[in-house]
């Protein structure tokens, strides 16, 4: 099964071809796994690729070796910067996404954010492409939501010329976290427990639909701010088992009382100081939110993936579904 948003056509591209350097911040992240391939594809040549992850940086440098591939700490190291001079677009993809710690918060959605901002008008790189949240609509309150907020307001008030996107969750190639570990999970263990009744609304954006937003953003250098949302509305249950059957799994599903899936959390956060769902994100999880769907389609130009092909590309392309990447 082909990605149609896999390769754009050349002549959806200004003068025929793209633009010049791209650099990306974030970029061994799920979004900018995936984005780097798309890039790619869609012609693009000249890309920097920067994100600290001690281990999923070099692993990008390895799938690439024809990109330059920075590993630095954007809220603490310096050299980086120089990358930006030239540069046509910065795309900023850097995030904290969990945790439990503020601090890791406040650094990685904030303190970078100001320092990625404050290098690109040092470098007066004409545009940016900033990847925001859907959880800054959200009634939810946690550090990722809250650190998102904080992000957002810088992007707003900077003078670069800027387009914000707002995705829901994400899935896709390289997705080390959200359904790419459940369906590791769901392999693993005999029994796939689902918090109460399981029937939490999830509206999940492939990561292919919100990488050809991206290039559509680059090539019309489209300014505003959109809520990027999963066209198709689920149950968390529902998507478990269209999850299940993507994979090939045959888990039996057991819905646990939130009480006593709130607290086995709690005890697992005592010896996992990095775990890969938080008592936070449950709470996320159960929140009443359903995002504003807009016609993304019809406005960037690129086609809506179904969740049963986007899921079957997923976990089943013969090039990237194996690859997986450090918690």
């Amino acid at each position: 099964m082909v990605d149609e948003n896999l390769m754009p056509s050349r002549t959806d591209m200004p003068n025929g071809k793209p633009v010049g350097k791209i650099v990306i911040t974030g970029a061994a992240g799920l979004v900018g796994q995936n984005l780097v391939v798309r890039l790619k594809d869609a012609g693009y040549t000249n890309i920097v690729c920067i994100d600290k992850h001690p281990a999923n940086t070099p692993a990008l440098a390895r799938m690439h070796p024809d990109l330059t591939v920075i590993q630095a700490d954007l809220a603490r190291d310096d050299g980086w910067q120089d990358s930006l001079e030239g540069a046509a677009a910065v795309i900023q993809m850097h995030a904290q996404i969990g945790g439990l710690d503020w601090a890791e918060f406040e650094d990685n959605n904030i303190t970078a954010t100001e320092r990625v901002l404050a290098a690109m008008q040092a470098a007066d790189v004409p545009y940016l492409v900033h990847a925001s949240s859907s959880v800054v609509n959200s009634m939810a309150v946690d550090f990722y939501t809250e650190s998102k907020k904080a992000q957002e307001k810088l992007v707003d008030a900077c003078p670069i010329p800027h387009v914000t996107l707002r995705p829901t969750l994400m899935f896709g190639w390289f997705d080390r976290k959200h359904l790419g570990w459940l369906a590791r999970f769901m392999q693993k263990v005999p029994v796939f427990p689902i918090p109460g009744s399981g029937r939490y609304i999830r509206q999940p954006l492939y990561v292919g639909d919100f990488s050809a937003i991206i290039i559509a953003c680059l090539e019309s250098r489209r300014t505003g701010t959109y809520d990027i949302s999963g066209q198709q509305k689920i149950t968390y249950i529902e998507l478990i088992r269209v999850l299940r059957k993507a994979v090939g799994a045959k888990t039996p599903l057991l819905r646990i009382p939130y009480g006593l899936f709130h607290a086995l959390l709690t005890v697992y956060a005592l010896v996992d100081r990095n775990p890969p769902f938080t008592t936070k994100q449950l709470k996320a999880l159960v929140t009443p939110d359903e995002f504003i769907v807009i016609d993304w389609p019809g406005i960037f130009g690129v086609r809506s993936t179904p969740l049963d092909e986007a899921l079957s590309v997923t976990f089943n392309d013969p090039r990237y579904a194996s690859v997986v990447l450090d918690f």
